[in-house]
């Protein structure tokens, strides 16, 4: 695991931007922390990083949103609305996840049956200010 402060919005997009340099297409990015943590901040960088041009914002009403990237297909699943997975239409997240698409998946939680073997998890908070502290661990790792 690797542990890393940011100290402004910026330092959290340029993390993202550096985190999506390292994956590839199927990968699948769990982010975890509590509310105004920065998890769409985060995306939003590794979006910019990954070609994605246009506006990057929480999909929190929507599920997901997909982006076209310069060199890849990116989803954003925000899932904080969700109590669970297993009430919803069975395939609700199959569009979001698949071997050509990087996923960043927000509140990943209720889903997690879902979400098996995520490529790399993120979990964020508040070091006060806009600081924050965010552990980087790897599947590769041992989650």
């Amino acid at each position: 695991m690797s542990t890393r402060t940011t100290r402004s919005p910026e330092e959290t997009e340029a993390l993202g931007a550096e985190v999506a340099a390292g994956l590839d297409p199927g990968a699948v990015v769990v982010i975890s922390g509590e509310l105004g943590a920065g998890k769409t901040t985060f995306v939003r960088g590794a979006c910019r990083a990954l070609g994605v041009a246009g506006a990057v914002t929480s999909p929190t009403f929507t599920i997901g949103r997909r982006y076209r990237g310069d060199r890849v297909a990116v989803a954003h699943l925000d899932l904080y609305r969700l109590a669970g997975i297993d009430d919803e239409e069975p395939a609700l997240l199959d569009d979001y996840l698949d071997a050509e698409t990087i996923t960043f998946v927000e509140w990943p939680a209720g889903a997690a049956d879902r979400l098996a073997a995520p490529t790399l998890e993120v979990r964020m908070s508040h070091a006060g200010a806009d600081a924050r502290v965010i552990d980087l661990e790897s599947a590769s790792q041992g989650a």
